[in-house]
């Protein structure tokens, strides 16, 4: 999850979903309440724990810490000189998510097809909006940049990074994990902290009583979110703030239109990687299907 939600595009929600944590994570994150404390006082802190699910978040969290501090830096390597290959492994990742995510849709109805289309709209438009002017950097703004990219890094389809870039955060962001400067990697924390809290109980209610719904626009999310990580991009305007320079906008084209080297074939190649990956993940998952949640909230 760590390593997808570092790559503007890509969605850690959708890795959870498809490796079988998803509904386990999303009950988990909402069951973090004032009551634990209660917990703690009355039976000990063995049995809080045991409610807070503590062995699966202390692991979840520690495997996306060391994304964020090692995959970072060689995402950013990637996306900086290899650009269409790194695109292409993705891209095939989440092809193939869409394909798993519709699968959880026990029947198909006029409605059920229509908030995939919605779903698939709302990302498709996030996908064409040019990202802020300038790099944000105010330690209010980054606490409600991380609140509400949380929200997206815990939905398959919608990428949190690719929402930080969207607010003007991302090189912010970048560059403080790069420096280590635990300040504003703290500001941005809490600002998730408190995101993800309030997010993942909607998401779960959400669940629990409109569980076909929901899965449909979580495919359509995904679906829709494939034009950002289409490899083979046409850049229409950049601007330059100090050293750096960044995309403002761009658009999909096809490989044969793109006006430097395709790598058609490596990228072909990798794509199929990528889907591979996810069937393989399938595989290897438990199946933890929604509707059993929704029969029984208390799970």
């Amino acid at each position: 999850m760590g390593a997808a939600d570092v790559v503007p595009g890509v969605s850690g929600g959708t890795i959870a979903f498809i490796s079988g944590i998803y509904e386990e994570l999303i009950s988990t994150i909402s069951g973090v309440n004032v009551g634990l404390l209660r917990t703690w006082r009355q039976d000990g802190f063995k049995a809080m724990w045991k409610d807070l699910n503590g062995n699966f978040i202390v692991a979840l969290l520690a495997g996306i810490l060391v994304s964020i501090f090692t995959v970072m830096r060689l995402a950013n390597y990637l996306l900086e000189n290899h650009p269409i290959l790194i695109w292409a492994f993705f891209f095939g990742l989440v092809l193939a998510s869409i394909y798993y995510v519709a699968r959880q849709i026990p029947k198909w109805s006029f409605n059920v097809f229509l908030f995939l289309v919605i779903g698939a709209s709302v990302a498709f438009y996030l996908t064409t909006l040019p990202p802020l002017a300038a790099a944000a950097s105010g330690d209010l703004y980054l606490f409600f940049a991380g609140a509400i990219a949380v929200c997206a890094m815990i939905l398959p389809g919608i990428s949190g990074a690719f929402i930080l870039v969207l607010l003007g955060a991302y090189k912010t962001i970048s560059e403080a994990t790069h420096e280590f400067d635990f300040k504003t990697l703290g500001i941005v924390a809490v600002g998730a902290i408190f995101g993800l809290l309030s997010f993942s109980r909607l998401l779960k209610w959400l669940f629990l009583n409109y569980s076909t719904l929901t899965l449909a626009t979580l495919t359509g999310f995904i679906a829709g979110s494939l034009n950002k990580i289409w490899p083979w991009k046409q850049v229409l305007e950049t601007a330059t703030y100090g050293d750096k320079s960044m995309v403002i906008r761009e658009e999909s084209v096809m490989p044969w239109n793109f006006d430097a080297e395709p790598h058609m074939l490596q990228a072909f190649f990798l794509m199929l990687a990528g889907f591979l990956v996810i069937l393989i993940l399938e595989g290897l998952a438990v199946k933890k299907p929604v509707r059993e949640h929704a029969e029984n909230p208390e799970v």
